[in-house]
């Protein structure tokens, strides 16, 4: 992401995301899916139920198509198999975007 120009927060875990003055600066989450604690899914649920609607990309390195279907469902831009695909995960990132910029957004 450094590389394509943007800047970049990581965090160890979701709380420490969640507890971070940059949350509502975040324009796209990009979050594994297994993470202890909350999973990537649950973290976004927990944005959305909190009124952040941070765009949202969650990576795994085991797909799940349930998951993956119940994460889309919730609104995640994008559900991405590890390794990443760069041209997927560009292509997720400007979707992320363009919706952070759309009206009620």
């Amino acid at each position: 992401m450094r590389s394509l120009g943007y800047r970049v927060e990581a965090f160890a875990s979701a709380a420490d995301f969640l507890a971070s003055p940059r949350l509502g600066e975040t324009a796209c989450l990009i979050a594994d899916v297994n993470m202890p604690v909350m999973t990537g899914v649950e973290l976004h649920r927990h944005l959305m139920d909190s009124g952040h609607t941070i765009p949202t990309i969650l990576v795994t390195a085991y797909a799940d198509d349930d998951v993956r279907t119940r994460a889309l469902n919730y609104g995640v831009i994008g559900y991405l198999r590890k390794p990443l695909d760069e041209k997927h995960l560009k292509r997720c990132l400007h979707a992320a975007l363009q919706s952070r910029e759309r009206p009620g957004n």
